[in-house]
């Protein structure tokens, strides 16, 4: 229990705030590795997973060196006073996952259901909100058990894509060539994905070794990247033809002709809607919270969900406003570059040196957080 506490979990969550934003309607992997072939668009993604493994390793790594396990705190130790420009962006970013998933929570209530969109939008945002209001623990458990369900479905998605397609799926990779561009397109997926790396430092908490941070964090990356590459693989049944639809993984159900399967995988992409913008809320709150807690008063439940209320509001109308796929391609470009600049870059740079001139490299998490979370304040000024 102890190697899943330590280990996998940290791993699982990070992939539950990834895939809603990141590729649970495909649509994400049509804009930064399509363009690469088949074949280039696996050599992408695993690029991605090295990457997202290595910066998820030197990140949990730092935020337990620094007893820092909200955003606020991170980034003050990470970036000093320029902290909020990230702040900046986290909160842009978060709108556009919100109204992402939003928009594409709408699509699925009216095309599988037949209800209309905004109804799906609005109900995702309802059960957000609840599941925000629960707390930590809740939110544990529920996007844990929530990416179990996850890697059953994605497997016997890829089965049965092989069972009724395989001969497609090995005609597109056997005349397909290496591709071109697939490094690039795979470090600019995993840097904007990692910018969520804050969203998850609640789960880390507990961990009190050096082994343990880097660990986690090279097995959170492989964790997040499998159902991606099942799921690439997946589509090349439908290639290229896929590349045009708004959301491919609906193309791809509707192909396989079973209505109950079709109908399992959109609930379970609309859980996953619910695990990221529940992770990415509670990144916020948690900010707040270690606000208040520096300032020894505690963040009432109902403060929570009254803030995730507002900004999924806000999402909404953007959502309603903007289709999903112009939210990705004109929004995700511009983040991934903001966030390797201003967090990647110097996490992986100033971070670890950080870490390794650091006093209490070695030592265990402080038994209390607040006094140690007061102490970074006071070195990093008043946000």
């Amino acid at each position: 229990m102890n190697w899943y506490r330590n280990y996998l979990l940290p791993g699982l969550i990070f992939q539950s705030v990834v895939i809603g934003g990141g590729y649970a309607t495909g649509r994400e992997l049509i804009e930064f590795f399509f363009a690469s072939g088949p074949i280039g668009g696996l050599l992408g993604l695993a690029t991605a997973g090295v990457v997202f493994g290595v910066v998820l390793a030197v990140g949990f790594e730092f935020a337990r060196v620094f007893g820092a396990y909200d955003y606020r705190h991170f980034c003050q130790k990470l970036l000093g006073r320029g902290w909020g420009i990230f702040e900046l962006a986290f909160c842009i970013q978060l709108l556009l996952v919100l109204s992402v998933i939003g928009s594409a929570a709408g699509q699925i209530a009216q095309e599988s259901f037949a209800i209309p969109s905004l109804v799906g939008t609005l109900l995702l945002m309802a059960m957000i909100a609840v599941l925000v209001f629960s707390g930590s623990e809740a939110i544990k458990r529920v996007l844990a058990g929530w990416s179990f369900l996850l890697y059953l479905v994605y497997g016997l998605m890829i089965v049965l894509a092989f069972h009724s397609f395989g001969d497609n799926i090995f005609q597109t990779y056997s005349e397909a060539d290496s591709g071109s561009g697939w490094l690039q397109s795979g470090v600019l997926y995993s840097g904007y994905n990692l910018a969520v790396l804050p969203a998850v430092l609640f789960v880390i908490s507990g961990l009190n070794r050096r082994r343990q941070a880097i660990g986690a964090g090279l097995i959170a990356g492989l964790v997040a990247v499998l159902p991606a590459m099942s799921f690439f693989v997946a589509m090349m049944s439908a290639y290229p033809e896929i590349g045009d639809e708004p959301v491919p993984a609906s193309l791809l159900m509707s192909r396989f002709g079973s209505g109950w399967l079709e109908l399992t995988f959109q609930v379970v992409v609309f859980g996953t809607f619910i695990e990221t913008g529940t992770a990415l809320l509670h990144a916020v709150n948690e900010r707040l919270a270690g606000l208040r807690r520096d300032e020894h008063r505690e963040m009432p439940a109902y403060q929570r969900a009254l803030v995730a209320l507002i900004l999924l509001s806000i999402s909404i109308f953007a959502a309603e406003q903007f289709g999903i796929v112009d939210l990705i391609a004109r929004g995700y470009s511009a983040l991934t570059l903001v966030f390797l600049t201003i967090f990647i870059f110097p996490l992986l740079t100033l971070g670890v040196w950080k870490i390794i001139h650091s006093s209490g490299g070695a030592r265990s998490k402080p038994s209390e957080p607040d006094q140690v979370q007061s102490l970074e304040l006071q070195e990093s000024g008043q946000s």
